[in-house]
């Protein structure tokens, strides 16, 4: 008969096993925006289209009970809706960098992915926009 090595491994309750993988997804944000670089651009709004992916991570799991456990999505749409309310952006990459900025102040925040779209800018296509990810680099400076 062959002998088995087990070894008995004791668990710390206040230590995690798991880490967890989240990810927010906003579809079709849709707000009324001054945007643009031309004179025709900053006289008029117009629809701007924005799709989110927010990745971030928890070493344990929601809590039903504590809204803040979470990453808020309603808060997230707040945000963008308050970042853009008053001011003109000439670029749809500044307007991106300027969300980022805004989203990145929640430290479990780790990546977003960020898709803005012009929606009536330009005949014969449904919209023109960008596509950019950032990732919170955890290299210190």
């Amino acid at each position: 008969m062959k002998k088995t090595n087990l070894n008995i491994v004791k668990i710390d309750k206040n230590k995690t096993l798991f880490n967890y993988e989240k990810k927010i997804l906003i579809k079709e944000l849709i707000l009324n925006l001054k945007l643009g670089y031309y004179d025709f651009e900053k006289k008029k709004s117009q629809k701007v289209k924005f799709n989110l992916e927010v990745d971030y991570e928890d070493k344990k799991p929601t809590s039903d009970d504590d809204i803040k456990s979470i990453v808020n999505y309603g808060k997230l749409v707040k945000l963008i809706k308050r970042l853009t309310k008053n001011k003109h952006y000439n670029f749809l990459e500044t307007l991106a960098e300027d969300v980022f900025d805004v989203l990145f102040k929640d430290k479990r925040i780790g990546k977003i992915m960020l898709q803005i779209e012009k929606m009536e800018i330009l005949k014969n296509c449904t919209s023109v926009g960008i596509q950019v990810t950032k990732k919170r680099s955890h290299d210190k400076l």
